[in-house]
Order: C-alpha cells, then sequence, then structure tokens
C-alpha cells in the first residue's frame, strides 16, 4: 500500500505516530522559512508542513516543485498543530514531512476543485473525472451507493432474488421512442434496449421466481428535462401470489427502511388517494401533499353571474392562499404573467381579497356584490387577510394549470421545505387514455396492468371508466416509483391488446412470447418500479439526477466529455448493411 492512513481519518491521538499519505496537492502557502501544502484524498484533507530549519533540503525541494492536482507520497511524523483549523476533522493535527514523493506530475486544472469552484456547468461536465474530486459532487455519488447497499440488504432480507435481464431485447411500440441497434449477423434487423424489464420480470414470475429485483439501467429516447437522462436506472421489483396491498405494503417499508438508516427520518403510515380525488383537488396524478392549498369548485357561486368567461367555463377554480390578501398589484400581475406563460398557457386569473375590515376586493368587482363574493370566501373557507386566486376553463386543461399556480405559491410562501417529507400512494388510474393524434386508446401504464376486477364489464361500453390495479408512489410531488398487479391471463391480455387497437397477429407479433408462456401456468403477479436516480436526487435534497450519475449526459442528450453520440466509421456502417444518404 502507497499509504498507512487516509486524508481523512488522522486525529489527535495519532500525534507521535508515524503514517504514509498519498493523495492530491488541493493547494500550497509558501512563507519562505515555512511551507505548507493541503492533501487530499476522497476521505478528507490532511495539511503538510515543511520548515526550512528542521525539514531535509531535498524534500523542500520537492515540495516548492508541486503544482495544484499532483499525485504525491507524503511520509513524516503527526504533530499537534499550533493554528487549529475547527472546519477540518483532521484540523487539530498536521504532517511534519520527512519524505516527499512525486506519482504524477498534473497539469493545472481548467477550475478550482473546491466545493466553492469556479468553473461553470458546461466546463465542468466535459471534465466530469475533475469535476468528481470535489467533495460536493463525490459525496452525492457516495449517497447513491448506500442507497444501492440498503435497498439490496433490506430486499435480500426478504428472499428477493436479484437477476439480470438481457439489454439487448425486441423493439415494441408502446412508450417511449427506443434506442435500436443493428444487428451484422442479422443485417436488417435490430436489437432496442430496454425502456424497462417488464416482460422479463414476468417471464421471472411465470420460471417460479416470485421475488425478482434487480437495480437495472434503462434506456428511453426522449426530451430531456432536469430529472430525466437517455440512460437512467431503476429498481425493478416483481412478486408473485401477491395483490396490491401485499405489494405496497413490502415496498412502503423499504421507503421507510431507506429514510430512517440513510437519513434518520422516520416516515408515518403512507396515505392512499385515489386519481381522481389527486386531479380534483391538486389537478395532478403526483400531488405535493406538504401543504394545504386544495382546489376549490367555484362553478356554483361564480357562474350566471354575468361574467362569460367564467359562465363559459366547465370549470371555475380556486385556491386560498393564506395571509396574502396585502400583495400589491405588482405582485398579483406577476401571478398573471406567470399563469400566462406558453407553458402553463392560461388567459388570465381573477384574484380576491378578503380584507381586514370583513369587506371583499376583487379583479371583477362589477360582476360580483360584496354578497357573492362573501360566497366565494365560505366556499374557500377563506378569512380576513386571505387571498383567493381563480383560474377557469375547459376541466383538465385548468386543473393543470391551477397545478403550476399552486406549486409556484407554496415556493413563494415557502411551504415546500426540502427537509420535510409527505409520502402517499396514488391508486386506481385509468386503465386507458384516449389519444387524439392517433384516434385511439393507449395504457395510461403499460399493456400489461390489470384491470380492476369490478370495471372489467365496463370495458366494451366504457373503456375511458376503467381503472387500473396501478399505484404510484409519489413523495413531495415527485413521482418515485410505480407499478402494478399484472394480468396473468392470455385470454384477457387478448382483450386488453384488442382495446389498444392491436391485431392478432400484431399482437402475436409483438407479444406471442408472453402469451404463449401464459398457457402454461403464470400466477397472479405485480410489481413496481422506482426511478433510482429521483431517489437518490430526494435523499440529497436536489431537483436535478444528474449529479447523482457518474458521467451523466447533457441537456441535449450529449455526453461532452466522450464527444458520445459520434459518426461512426463508414466501414463499421458497410459491415452493418446500412448506406450512407
Amino acid at each position: 500500500m502507497l499509504r498507512s492512513h487516509t486524508c481523512g481519518e488522522l486525529r489527535k491521538a495519532h500525534v507521535g505516530t508515524e503514517v504514509v499519505l498519498s493523495g492530491w496537492v488541493q493547494r500550497s502557502r509558501d512563507k519562505g522559512g515555512l511551507l505548507w501544502i493541503d492533501l487530499r484524498d476522497r476521505y478528507g484533507i490532511t495539511q503538510l508542513t515543511f520548515d526550512e530549519s528542521k525539514s531535509d533540503a531535498k524534500v523542500l525541494e520537492t515540495a516548492r516543485k508541486l503544482g495544484r492536482e499532483f499525485v504525491v507520497q507524503a511520509k513524516g511524523l503527526v504533530v499537534e498543530r499550533y493554528s487549529k483549523n475547527d472546519k477540518l476533522p483532521t484540523g487539530e493535527i498536521e504532517l511534519e514531512v520527512t519524505a516527499l514523493e512525486i506519482l504524477n506530475a498534473a497539469k493545472t486544472p481548467p477550475f478550482i476543485i473546491e466545493d466553492d469552484t469556479d468553473g461553470g456547468e458546461d466546463l465542468r461536465m466535459k471534465y466530469r473525472y475533475l469535476d468528481l474530486r470535489r467533495n460536493e459532487v463525490r459525496s452525492k455519488l457516495e449517497v447513491r451507493s448506500k442507497l444501492a447497499i440498503a435497498v439490496r440488504n433490506y430486499l435480500a432480507d426478504l428472499e428477493f432474488i436479484e437477476v439480470e435481464t438481457p439489454v439487448l431485447i425486441k423493439s415494441t411500440p408502446e412508450g417511449a421512442r427506443d434506442f435500436v441497434v443493428p444487428s451484422r449477423i442479422n443485417q436488417g434487423q435490430f436489437y432496442a434496449l430496454p425502456q424497462s424489464p417488464q416482460t422479463f420480470k414476468q417471464l421471472l414470475m411465470v420460471s417460479g421466481f416470485d421475488r425478482y429485483f434487480q437495480i437495472v439501467k434503462c434506456f428511453r429516447d426522449e426530451d430531456l428535462r432536469a430529472d430525466r437522462q437517455p440512460e437512467f436506472t431503476q429498481i425493478d421489483c416483481e412478486m408473485s401470489f401477491v395483490n396490491r396491498d401485499d405489494v405496497l405494503g413490502v415496498f412502503e417499508g423499504m421507503t421507510r427502511h431507506l429514510f430512517k438508516t440513510i437519513k434518520g427520518v422516520e416516515l408515518d403510515k403512507f396515505p392512499h388517494m385515489t386519481y381522481a380525488d389527486a386531479m380534483e383537488k391538486y389537478g395532478s396524478d403526483k400531488p405535493d401533499v406538504r401543504f394545504g392549498m386544495e382546489f376549490i369548485n367555484l362553478n356554483e357561486q361564480t357562474q350566471q353571474k354575468g361574467f362569460n368567461v367564467f359562465d363559459q367555463a366547465e370549470l371555475v377554480v380556486g385556491i386560498c392562499a393564506k395571509g396574502c390578501a396585502d400583495y400589491t398589484r405588482k405582485q398579483l400581475d406577476a401571478l398573471t404573467d406567470f399563469v400566462r406563460r406558453p407553458q402553463i398557457g392560461a388567459k388570465g386569473m381573477v384574484y380576491m381579497k378578503c380584507n381586514a375590515d370583513g369587506s371583499y376586493k376583487s379583479s371583477v368587482d362589477k360582476f360580483y356584490s360584496q354578497d357573492d363574493l362573501k360566497g366565494w370566501a365560505a366556499k374557500a373557507n377563506a378569512e380576513a387577510g386571505d387571498l383567493v386566486l381563480v383560474l377557469s376553463g375547459d376541466k383538465n386543461t385548468v386543473r393543470k394549470q391551477m397545478n403550476e399556480l399552486r406549486l409556484y405559491m407554496g415556493d413563494a410562501l415557502g411551504l415546500r421545505n426540502p427537509n420535510e417529507f409527505s409520502p402517499l400512494w396514488v391508486v386506481d388510474f385509468p386503465l386507458l387514455e384516449w389519444d387524439e393524434e392517433t384516434e385511439r386508446y393507449h395504457a395510461m401504464h403499460h399493456p400489461f396492468t390489470s384491470p380492476l376486477l369490478e370495471d372489467i364489464e365496463k370495458l366494451d361500453a366504457e373503456p375511458g371508466e376503467v381503472r387500473a390495479n396501478a399505484y404510484d408512489m409519489v413523495i413531495n410531488g415527485v413521482e418515485i416509483g410505480g407499478g402494478s398487479i399484472r394480468i396473468h391471463d392470455k385470454e384477457m391480455q387478448k382483450l386488453m391488446f384488442k382495446h389498444l387497437g392491436f391485431t392478432d397477429e400484431e399482437a402475436k407479433a409483438q407479444f406471442g412470447f408472453l402469451m404463449d408462456a401464459f398457457e402454461y401456468g403464470a400466477p397472479p403477479h405485480g410489481g413496481i418500479a422506482f426511478g433510482f436516480d429521483r431517489l437518490c436526487a430526494m435523499f440529497g435534497g436536489s431537483e436535478t439526477i444528474r449529479d447523482y450519475i457518474a458521467f451523466p449526459k447533457n441537456t441535449s442528450g450529449r455526453d461532452v466529455m466522450i464527444d458520445s453520440p459520434s459518426p461512426v466509421d463508414e466501414n463499421q456502417l458497410k459491415e452493418l448493411g446500412i448506406g450512407l444518404s
């Protein structure tokens, strides 16, 4: 070993001990007769000291050659530090160096490798291997490692078996776009990279592996956001001989275990909320329930009063912002501008202030009397000092718009504390959703999700009313995981494919292997997949997943460090049977 200790473990108890340290030079300070060097590794920083009156001349000469990020080995005696640094765990000691060796010289890095760096995001992405030396970034990957180990230990204790499923699979038409991989041996044919191991984990249930899990890479060729990457990681799980509550119990337990062991946070039992209630109260299937501001249906109080905007709306919906009646005209105009942004798309916003004297002031006073506005306040449970914000329009559209306004107000009022966690299960999703573009139904989750038994009879007459035996885990407005009880009967699966617009031939070509497997004794089964990168970001208190991935892509889906994607050699394309345009 080129070291006896790490740069983060020496303490006052080590004074008088001869040690060997290896690491990177973070910075040096030369005061003529005295020279100090901060030596860093992944465990911390130890100060090295050199004294012209004591140090060997050759050692001192070598020390003065060192630049930032040189890799060195230092041997010496641990001594108590005269000027202690209470910001460092090693701040009570330093190393009087007796021998020093340069293990590798280094170019001056393009940015300062410290928590408070001077490097912009693009530059740090290009030199990601240097950015990973910074404590702030490395600690995020340590969180990821601890989570992965805790997940494996928890599931192994419950007799789950970890099984690796194929990465080169068959392309399917449902879901996001596939990344396709050409076959050299079978020219003109293509593999796809898996969007999830869904069908394979169902086949494992048919095989009798009644408790499966995998921390697995998945791939989706879709537009990127802060919480998306073209390749991402799932905690993928499946269980046999279970119902919905069995699955929720196991993975609620796992989540509570992770929060307790990694963050020291005790979570209460997760409440259940139906999809219908989530949309009606919050306008989102992943509601942030750390704060109130539930939606208020104001149709009865606002319509048929001569205000056409409300009269013609399918839904007039409001939220009550407690204590905000003192908002200025400038602040209210800013809220209106917010909801008018193209990403939100509202045409305007109406407000009503509950004044301290018991009167009411709204932006549509000429259409509504004080008694009318009192009715708004009563429906909204608004008191003196409160502000009611109102949007209107098509039911589905306006709920999404109000959801954005609600979250915006939650941020503005400091109600979305990142250190507070409010998890819940959202259940009873629609099985199918209508796509205006293709003019047919699509599976809201995937084609293998089972309908609720009591809704099966609606499949022919009212397919849009059928609820799925599906569930999402939501924490602080983020979908952390989702899954369902699966169809395990061939005839039911054929019926599902029919309602999704598949012909028998298309269903057999795409999923014949699964339907054939169902004929050999498929058990009832269900499962869930967690977005592991999102889970890591939540545990680290971040909104973006990128820093929790060792080598992420940028917002254009590029790896700027290795310059990928990139053209390939023409001969490679010829071997694959792919012609150049």
